[in-house]
């Protein structure tokens, strides 16, 4: 019988996900290595490697103040990078090397972690259980990640690594309850889905403080080839915190703008429809609930991602594939079925047949894409998986310019 030939492991995709703190602000991502292009799943044949291309991506390919912004990067880092200081990734000040479940406190890594510390890293302890042989790394612990769906801590646990005077992360908060009661006992970093489930309402249900029905008006005159400025303009006013914001936003490195814009004709005029679309899209979706900030860079670098490919493999122009990207995360981020959002825009038929069934040259972008976040990339040559995870890198890093505008 012939040997089975190996995994082609050439190719590999890096992820970002978010870290938030108790009042939902996003403060921190967490690295992850997430894919081969033969993988079904997020797989790591060779834990160095995958450490090893996930540094390069990040740290030197990208930069992590250009994917990360200000926020600090959680890299995990095993055994043997942990004993070798030349390993160590750029930028102490920002990076929390997380010490894996598998480490134990002996005394090559406890030198190593002290040493790790003199240089200005902070240090977590990922999914923390505690042994005999992991109790002296709790004397190098700043944050310590424990599991709240598998393994969760007792309140005695907590109130012990509390007097310590460490921080506790919890990880898999899966519901808004969780998230609460984690929180109440004394967690102050929260990672997991919690924010990610979408919650239905009705259209008429909408939170206060918002002018929703302004809003998808003002989304619908921007699907017409040919907006009304007067009418764009009359919507804006309705929602003044949106025009603000979005003043605030061009007015960012990102739109690279010769001038600053002090009005929001100007910003009409001077922006051009496609541009308006996008950023009035991309405010709208932000602009609900702490949630929404910790979804929206998701929502962007899959729109962006979109929009790369659309111009790279489809005939098609990549504004609606930036749209399309954008859209796809709706039901999570303004907590409306998408169906009913179609309905409320009248969107161009082949951006409402790639959102709802995946249809078309963009819907086949779209199921690429999220393919791709998932790490579930089994029937893609090796060639498309390094071309999305350069796509990521680059979408990441505008997501970040972008975003930096809205932070101001």
């Amino acid at each position: 019988m012939p040997n089975s030939p190996k995994p082609d492991t050439s190719s590999y995709c890096i992820a970002l996900q978010p870290i938030c703190d108790a009042n939902m602000a996003h403060v921190a991502d967490e690295l992850l290595y997430r894919a081969t292009s033969g993988a079904s799943s997020a797989v790591i044949e060779n834990g160095l490697t995958a450490t090893a291309r996930a540094c390069n991506a990040a740290f030197y390919e990208a930069g992590i103040e250009s994917l990360c912004g200000r926020r600090q990067l959680f890299f995990n880092a095993p055994r043997e990078w942990l004993l070798n200081p030349a390993l160590l990734p750029p930028s102490p000040k920002q990076v929390v090397i997380e010490v894996l479940e598998s480490v134990e406190g002996d005394e090559e890594v406890l030198a190593a972690l002290r040493h790790i510390k003199s240089q200005g890293y902070t240090v977590a302890l990922d999914d923390f259980v505690l042994t005999d042989s992991t109790q002296p790394l709790l004397d190098l612990a700043d944050i310590i990640k424990l599991d709240m769906l598998e393994q969760p801590p007792t309140r005695k646990q907590v109130e012990h690594y509390l007097a310590r005077g460490i921080t506790l992360l919890a990880e898999k908060v899966e519901t808004k309850k969780e998230f609460d009661q984690a929180k109440a006992i004394g967690f102050t970093l929260f990672q997991g889905y919690f924010y990610a489930h979408p919650e239905t309402r009705q259209s008429t249900a909408f939170k206060r403080g918002r002018n929703q029905s302004a809003q998808l008006r003002l989304l619908g005159e921007l699907q017409k080839p040919e907006a009304d400025y007067n009418e764009l303009e009359r919507l804006l006013v309705q929602e003044p915190q949106l025009g603000v914001q979005m003043l605030r936003t061009v007015n960012s490195a990102s739109y690279n703008l010769s001038q600053k814009i002090v009005s929001l004709r100007q910003a009409l005029g001077l922006l051009g429809l496609n541009r308006l679309r996008n950023l009035v899209t991309m405010l709208v979706l932000a602009h609900d609930d702490p949630c929404n900030m910790l979804l929206l860079p998701q929502a962007l670098t899959r729109a962006a991602m979109c929009a790369r490919l659309a111009a790279r493999d489809c005939k098609e122009n990549k504004e609606p594939a930036f749209m399309v990207g954008l859209l796809s995360m709706v039901d999570v981020l303004l907590g409306q079925k998408l169906e009913l959002l179609c309905d409320h825009i009248a969107l161009a038929p082949n951006i409402r047949q790639a959102l709802l069934a995946h249809k078309g040259p963009l819907g086949k972008t779209l199921h690429l894409v999220k393919a791709f976040e998932k790490g579930r990339l089994k029937n893609a040559s090796d060639e498309t998986v390094t071309t999305l995870n350069q796509y990521f890198l680059e979408s990441r890093i505008w997501t970040n310019q972008v975003l930096d505008g809205m932070d101001k």
